[in-house]
């Protein structure tokens, strides 16, 4: 995408963020009834968020805390609705499941032929799960790295098939990859940046120019200082506690490829974490995952994981530990 049209966007997303912290929302949610099936009298429960609630910290991004219950009670008689034909019902069902259909990329109501799924059914589905194994086993495209900046280095893993299975192996740096990133890497920065595979070459491929080039613009515009990039080959989440020990930065931001299944198999996500050490927990961590064309956009990701990296500095928490604070 064209460095400029990055921008552009990056910079739209920041001053909605802003307009945001201004225009508190004021829009009437609708209740909805949750109905409790291990009763035996027809019992449901009503919810709304507290989406004009959210808990705000200087204009920051927002989470939204849980849905609250808001009263149960036993529906009365005249509340139970009519009866209906087997046909209107039926005719009900085909409406729900098209409607669901509709919004969900998920494989339902996709009919058989016998006891065998349709021919076009398990011909999409061989293709996707043929995405999802070039996915994993694939490699990174070595001109977008060299494009970014981005300079390699690499975990106790030496091939894919002990990636998989030494998932533990995946979370420690290389000496080698020690020693390079003391040499070359800019220590105690505000901000580290860190990349890898992970599950998915192909997430890193489709996603990180967008997702990159955006969280710099967006980290440039809040005035923090970032360390040296750089990318993990065959990385864990973890690794990113190795990186914290030698570095000493105070927020890392781990951008990984997902685990692909058969909806996507290019979906990347962006663990943050709070001065992350060898004794850190997961608790402490926080992702936004999801990032790529069918989920969130990855230029409007990168703008808004700018204003998570703020609030972090700000409460100087992450994870469950930030939400706490919040409160």
């Amino acid at each position: 995408m064209d460095k400029q049209l990055i921008e552009q966007v990056t910079r739209m997303v920041v001053e909605r963020m802003e307009q945001d912290k201004q225009e508190p929302n004021e829009k009437n949610q609708t209740p909805i009834k949750i109905w409790d099936h291990t009763s035996n009298a027809p019992k449901y429960s009503t919810i709304e968020s507290p989406s004009n609630k959210s808990f705000e910290a200087g204009g920051k991004a927002t989470f939204s805390s849980f849905l609250e219950r808001k009263e149960s009670r036993t529906v009365q008689k005249d509340e139970r609705p009519p009866k209906e034909s087997k046909a209107s019902m039926d005719s009900l069902k085909d409406d729900d499941l098209e409607e669901l259909k509709k919004k969900t990329p998920a494989r339902i109501g996709v009919g058989r032929a016998g006891v065998r799924p349709k021919t076009n059914t398990w011909i999409d589905f061989r293709y996707d799960h043929a995405a999802a194994v070039d996915a994993v086993y694939g490699k990174v495209d070595q001109s977008l790295l060299r494009d970014l900046g981005l300079f390699t280095v690499n975990t106790k893993v030496n091939d894919k098939e002990t990636y998989i299975r030494r998932p533990d192996y995946g979370r420690k740096l290389s000496d080698e990859a020690v020693a390079a990133i003391n040499d070359k890497c800019k220590k105690k920065p505000q901000v580290q940046i860190i990349v890898s595979d992970g599950l998915s070459s192909k997430a890193i491929d489709e996603n990180l120019e967008d997702v990159y080039l955006s969280l710099q613009q967006s980290l440039k515009s809040l005035g923090l200082e970032v360390g040296t990039p750089f990318f993990i080959e065959k990385g864990r989440v973890a690794a990113m506690d190795d990186v914290g020990e030698q570095l000493k930065p105070d927020v890392i931001i781990y951008l990984i490829g997902e685990r692909p299944g058969l909806v996507s198999a290019e979906s990347l996500s962006a663990y943050l974490c709070y001065k992350p050490r060898h004794d850190s927990i997961e608790s402490q961590r926080q992702v936004v995952s999801n990032i790529h064309r069918g989920g969130i956009p990855p230029v409007e990701a990168g703008a808004y994981l700018g204003g998570v990296i703020e609030k972090i500095l700000d409460y100087e928490a992450s994870g469950v530990e930030l939400v706490q604070k919040e409160r």
